[in-house]
């Protein structure tokens, strides 16, 4: 059975949850104390050197880092080819986004530890690097439902969660309509689950 070492807060975790029950996968997640940093104990860092988690095992394979957890994902066991599809403009265009959502997205992460754990980083940096790649975001999805090839990706998961939990960093998204209606529709995909910040659609 697939195992991910999660954390009920975490987006990057998240990310793996949902596309998992999109696909109707089903795993053992096993609980790492974030809070506490388990997740930087030489146990923890036996598996992942780098001390983040999402930390993925199916079989003999063991993964880091969610964008590449998903790729996994999609590529073995989405048999509709459709959340990456196997063509090569297809692929580098979700890649774009999947490093977004692992990139510049993450400056919204980051202000969400501070304004919730008192994370010690540069609360102003965050939300200026933030508000850049929303507004980017916001004017692509202006003519578009989905970030790319016209239905839903990786690529939109990779983006999501950090997204729609801004405004627990102290980002307000009422700018970006766009990005809030992108936000609805994702929240209204088979297989969607909330999580605490991402509660179902209303």
């Amino acid at each position: 059975m697939i195992k991910l070492y999660d954390f009920e807060l975490s987006g990057s975790c998240y990310k793996i949850r949902l596309l998992m029950n999109s696909l109707g996968l089903e795993c053992e997640a096993v609980n790492v104390d974030f809070v506490n940093k388990e997740h930087k104990t030489e146990k923890y860092t036996r598996l992942n050197p780098f001390g983040e988690i999402p930390i993925f095992e199916d079989g003999h394979v063991r993964l880091r880092d969610a964008q590449a957890i998903m790729v996994y994902l999609a590529r073995k066991y989405d048999k509709s080819n459709q959340w990456y599809p196997d063509d090569a403009e297809a692929m580098g265009r979700i890649q774009q986004w999947l490093s977004t959502g692992g990139g510049e997205v993450m400056n919204a992460a980051g202000a969400r530890l501070v304004k919730i754990l008192n994370y010690p980083l540069d609360l102003e940096k965050l939300h200026a690097g933030a508000n850049r790649v929303f507004k980017i975001m916001d004017d692509h999805l202006a003519e578009r439902d989905w970030l790319e090839l016209g239905h839903p990706t990786i690529g939109d998961i990779a983006c999501f969660p950090y997204t729609a939990m801004a405004s627990e960093g102290g980002i307000d998204l009422s700018p970006y309509p766009n990005i809030l209606k992108w936000i609805e529709r994702v929240k209204r995909l088979p297989g969607f689950i909330p999580m605490p910040g991402i509660p179902a659609a209303a």
